[in-house]
């Protein structure tokens, strides 16, 4: 059933006034204007146009007042999220970050609350919970000294906060075994937004410093077809096939709650149209719990919507067991059956990010090797999406609790977009960066 007949069929109530729809037709000559209503019961015609449409008036005031909206009623409006430049500018370039997500950890005995950005902080703008509908106050919610990168809470400060203890389970209380790495218990696993609703957003100005990861750079020759296509305003399909992080799993938009970001594949989208002022499609075959080797058999379905470009996103479930040089021989395969049926296809590989150090079911020695073994695959045509190095810089100054989505192995909101911050890098030109990267020691 479409919506336009679903529409007609419901029955909309507004506390004790029941309205049955119908069908409204307004014919008009040189001499006389008549509104004919059409129920399913009686027809009304009249010659005096006044009557009726003092009847129209009424009755559309009654839908007003119910709300009646242009899709049937078990259809309610999407909330949006509203685009801007800013949220998609690379973290490590200018002077501002934008809502870096954090938890603050509460000592169990001292009740010392504090958490740490990624910066020096110069001057806080803006401190919020996640769904970006409460402003905390600085002095009494949170306590901050200029050029460090740690914020406290005093007491009594409404930001959430939590204990260790508090981020454990009993073993083998959840849908998952998510032992930790010490034995005692498990991580906590968040199915939709439990570490989202824990978490606070800080945007806030820093001062240079040299970052140390190995961060993203244009080029053009990298990606010459779809860069030309994209500057030129034609239409550029993408396709992005991967596992639960591709599939958007954890992103608020994802899970239907404020405020509603969608997940890294919709933004990258979002930021290139907007961008390039070019038609860009992205289409998503994602699905939860893949790896390299079963995309093997999904070559169909990357084919099918005949992308310009290809972005390959595996690693995480992979990290499982599947050795760097198995990785490696999946991904080149992949591309080779591709390029069989699309000659002109260009790739970017997504080395991907890191999961909890702590769940003991992935080998992270492998993370780094797999970015390694992409690596080796690019030339022109084939560029890196290096999530590995930037996560294991986040890492260093970070805890995983601060950027997790489900406790484990996805991204929340502020991830999604750096995902999607790395991969317009590989995509559209951008300034500067006020954070210079040097080799670490």
């Amino acid at each position: 059933m479409n919506d336009t007949s679903a529409g007609q069929r419901s029955i909309l109530s507004c506390r004790n006034v029941v309205v049955r729809p119908v069908e409204i037709t307004i014919s008009k000559d040189k001499f006389v204007s008549n509104i004919l209503i059409h129920s399913p019961k009686r027809l009304f015609q009249g010659p005096t146009f006044h009557v009726l449409a003092n009847r129209l008036l009424t009755f559309l005031g009654i839908l007003m007042l119910c709300g009646m909206a242009s899709t049937s009623a078990a259809e309610p409006a999407q909330k949006q999220w509203k685009y801007a430049p800013e949220l998609l500018r690379p973290f490590w370039m200018g002077d501002t970050i934008e809502g870096e997500s954090v938890l603050f950890i509460r000592d169990s005995q001292s009740g010392e609350t504090k958490a740490s950005v990624l910066f020096p902080i110069h001057k806080i703008l803006r401190v919020c919970n996640s769904a970006g509908d409460v402003t905390y106050k600085e002095g009494r919610d949170y306590l901050w000294k200029p050029e460090t990168r740690e914020i406290t809470l005093p007491k009594n400060s409404r930001i959430v906060s939590r204990t260790l203890a508090e981020l454990r389970r009993p073993a083998g209380s959840q849908k998952y075994n998510l032992t930790h790495r010490d034995g005692n218990g498990e991580i906590f696993f968040g199915g939709k937004l439990e570490y989202h609703d824990m978490q606070t957003c800080i945007t806030y100005t820093h001062a240079p410093e040299n970052w140390k990861s190995i961060v993203p750079t244009f080029d053009e020759k990298a990606l010459p077809r779809t860069i030309k296509r994209l500057s030129e305003q034609q239409p550029v399909s993408i396709v992005l096939i991967g596992d639960s992080i591709s599939a958007g799993c954890n992103a608020s938009g994802w899970a239907g709650e404020a405020p509603f970001q969608p997940s890294f594949p919709g933004l990258l989208q979002r930021n290139l149209s907007a961008h390039y002022k070019a038609k860009v499609k992205v289409t998503n075959p994602s699905v939860s719990g893949k790896d390299t080797r079963w995309v093997l058999s999904a070559i169909d379905k990357v084919v099918e919507p005949k992308p310009d470009l290809v972005i390959v996103a595996f690693g995480m479930n992979d990290a499982a067991g599947r050795s760097a040089e198995e990785y490696q021989a999946n991904t080149k395969a992949v591309m080779a059956k591709i390029r069989e049926r699309l000659p002109d296809a260009e790739f970017i590989l997504v080395a991907t990010m890191l999961g909890n150090r702590n769940w003991t079911r992935l080998k992270h020695e492998l993370f780094p090797k797999y970015r390694d073994a992409l690596a080796e695959l690019c030339r022109p045509g084939v560029a890196l999406a290096d999530m590995t190095s930037i996560w294991t810089e986040f890492l260093k100054r970070k805890q995983d609790w601060d950027l997790t989505g489900n406790g484990v192995n996805h991204p929340n909101d502020f991830g999604h977009r750096v995902y999607a911050q790395v991969l317009s890098t590989t995509l559209m030109p951008t300034t500067k960066p006020s954070a210079r990267p040097r080799p670490s020691n």
